[in-house]
């Protein structure tokens, strides 16, 4: 079968509405927006390649400019797919190119205004792809095989269009537009169902790889608090631990609610999550940014620390300690006072493993428990 226009058109409209729906089948699973707004993209491209192909055929139902505008409106959804992903607000200027093709459409037409529009056109195609490429260039090397794909083919499909844009003007070229005719445009054709294909699969290989990292991020949490679980902090923790040095000891602190119980006995489980809650906002609100939080189990939490002084982490516990007694005493009145238990440990040298430094200070947690409660105890190990 004969690559001819016709043909290519037709393979064009296969690919993206093949794209289409398999990324809108993505979006109904993960319900991440940029694939709804990439699917909207190879949607366009579809009908608008269908437009073009009634018109080659001899069904004058639309002008040829406006099957060519639904490119670049095509590809505005991929640089708002792209922002999406990338968390980038895009500015309003980006509307003027819209405004733009518009006035270029009321302008009478002349001999030479067929060369000129596709110039422009592809110029506003270009800009379009390479602010999507160049959105991803900071997120290239921190995220997948598939990112990095999607930016570098995104640039070369937008430098293709500079270099369309560049040989639509020059006298001479080999085009007829009206007929899709000539080497520009069989060449075109040609990349555009080449890009469709390797656009598309970046796309969705961008997505998986997010989709598995969040993943993985919900199975080293604790689904009710949000902080790390306790598998998560084996994990963690000993690359923290071994930065531990005599000018930037770190530091463990044990948390235990106190008449934690009479709350669930009270004011019912639901009132206990509430709580839990309320202290795990409270840890990320106070805590360093490089100090790990988790939640072992029930009401005992830990905090793991680095760069900190016996004083420090006396006044950090301190600060847990108030905070979290005024939350609990003002929503969940108990006979008992619920309060928080904190125990600490200050090393200057790394531990043997996370497992004997909790133990250190499992010891200082009961000291705290056993001089009354609601109180921090701190003390320093020696390894």
């Amino acid at each position: 079968m004969a690559l001819d226009p016709s043909t290519l058109l037709i393979l064009t409209i296969a690919l993206a509405a093949a794209a289409a729906l398999y990324l809108a089948v993505e979006w109904g699973v993960v319900r991440e927006r940029s694939l709804l707004l990439w699917s909207s993209g190879f949607a366009i491209i579809a009908l608008g390649s269908f437009l073009a192909l009634l018109r080659s055929r001899g069904y004058l139902l639309i002008g040829i400019w406006f099957a060519n505008g639904m490119l670049i409106a095509a590809h505005a959804c991929f640089l708002a797919g792209v922002a999406w992903f990338t968390r980038t607000r895009l500015s309003h200027r980006w509307w003027l190119l819209a405004l733009l093709w518009l006035v270029m459409l009321c302008l009478p037409a002349q001999p030479w205004w067929s060369r000129v529009m596709l110039g422009v056109q592809s110029l506003m195609i270009a800009a379009v792809t390479l602010r999507a490429s160049h959105l991803l260039r900071p997120h290239g090397a921190s995220l997948s095989v598939g990112a990095v794909q999607l930016r570098y083919v995104l640039l070369a499909h937008g430098l293709f269009y500079v270099a369309k844009a560049i040989v639509a003007i020059v006298p001479g070229t080999l085009l007829d537009l009206a007929a899709f005719g000539g080497a520009v445009i069989r060449i075109s054709l040609i990349e555009g169902a080449m890009a469709i294909m390797l656009i598309a699969l970046s796309m969705t290989g961008t997505e998986r790889y997010r989709r598995e990292q969040h993943i993985g991020q919900l199975a080293a949490r604790d689904p009710l608090t949000g902080l790390l679980n306790r598998r998560a902090l084996k994990t963690s923790a000993p690359a923290l631990l071994a930065q531990a040095s005599v000018q930037h000891p770190g530091a463990v602190l044990l948390i235990d609610i106190d008449n934690f119980k009479q709350v669930n006995d009270l004011h019912g489980h639901a009132a206990g999550d509430q709580l839990l809650e309320a202290l795990s906002m409270l840890l990320h609100e106070v805590l360093p940014e490089a100090a790990l939080a988790a939640r072992l189990g029930g009401d005992e939490f830990v905090i793991l620390l680095q760069d900190a002084s016996t004083d420090q982490v006396t006044r950090l516990g301190e600060s847990l300690r108030q905070g979290f007694a005024h939350v609990a005493g003002k929503s969940f009145p108990t006979p008992d006072p619920v309060s928080l238990s904190v125990g600490g440990s200050v090393f200057e040298t790394p531990p043997a493993n996370l497992e004997s430094l909790l133990a250190h200070t499992d010891v200082a947690l009961y000291d705290a428990k056993r001089a009354g409660r609601d109180r921090v105890v701190v003390m320093s190990v020696s390894t």
